[in-house]
């Protein structure tokens, strides 16, 4: 069974690189917004670090600048469009021919998605040492933070993945969905660490980033990495994210089959 999901993933991921390459420009105009947000963040926490004597909190430039910069290739490494162009294979009928097919759905969605990220390194790896070079950063984490980063970035992905694709199926009862969409970012941008390090943030913001998802899908493997979590507080981290995948993964199934009952009871 793993050779056969193996192989399914080996061929998916040859055509989606093909499909890529063929709309490079798209692609890299794509990934501007996912590198230009997080350095307009950064600039505006400077200029307000600037004027408070060189600190906010606990950070000073070159924190801020660390943690901005990780954050931009965490949300790179995270993000997930499928739930903005859910609703148009809906009303399409672009589901129609994939549900004749045995390979759910979400496995294409899935290596697409990895495709789009092996194509984008070759503009955020020198992105992110431009960066690096500019704002002089201190990243100042221990070595067992980096090797905790890999497998808390692979979590983070695997829970935003599953749940923003569970929020993609609401397309399947709602015909416009851009504003439940709209109305998932916003937390999604406040409680993930995004406007600003949640250790910034009111204790009640804090808390609630705490049993929400949010924090799991892209924070947490930032503050890991730059070294701002003691081992026990990893562990948590990481317990946390294994219990919200196994959330997301048993509502997405719940939601799927519903969702592709719906669909094939409309007549698609």
């Amino acid at each position: 069974m793993s050779g056969g999901i193996v192989n399914i993933y080996s061929t998916l991921l040859r055509t989606d690189l093909a499909v890529m390459l063929q709309y490079r420009v798209a692609v890299i105009i794509w990934l501007l917004g996912l590198v230009l947000q997080p350095v307009i963040f950064l600039v505006v926490w400077l200029t307000v670090a600037e004027s408070r004597g060189g600190l906010v909190g606990d950070f000073d430039k070159s924190a801020l600048a660390a943690y901005y910069i990780v954050l931009m290739l965490v949300n790179h490494l995270t993000f997930d469009w499928h739930m903005f162009e859910m609703g148009w294979r809906v009303r399409s009928g672009a589901f129609s021919p994939i549900l004749l097919q045995p390979l759910h759905p979400i496995h294409r969605d899935i290596s697409n998605n990895i495709a789009y990220k092996v194509i984008t390194l070759l503009v955020v790896a020198p992105a992110t040492a431009f960066l690096i070079w500019y704002f002089e950063p201190s990243f100042g984490g221990a070595p067992w933070t980096a090797v905790a980063f890999v497998p808390a970035v692979i979590l983070a992905f695997l829970v935003r993945f599953m749940v923003e694709w569970t929020v993609a199926l609401l397309a399947f009862w709602v015909t416009d969905t851009s504003g439940l969409n709209q109305l998932y970012q916003v937390p999604l941008t406040l409680l993930s660490g995004m406007v600003a390090p949640l250790a910034l943030m009111p204790e009640w913001i804090r808390i609630i980033g705490d049993v929400l998802p949010y924090r799991w899908m892209i924070a947490f493997p930032v503050e890991l990495l730059l070294g701002r979590l003691s081992v026990a507080e990893a562990i948590s981290g990481f317990t946390a994210q294994i219990i919200w995948l196994l959330i997301a993964l048993t509502i997405l199934k719940m939601t799927w089959q519903r969702a592709s009952k719906r669909y094939s009871a409309v007549g698609a």
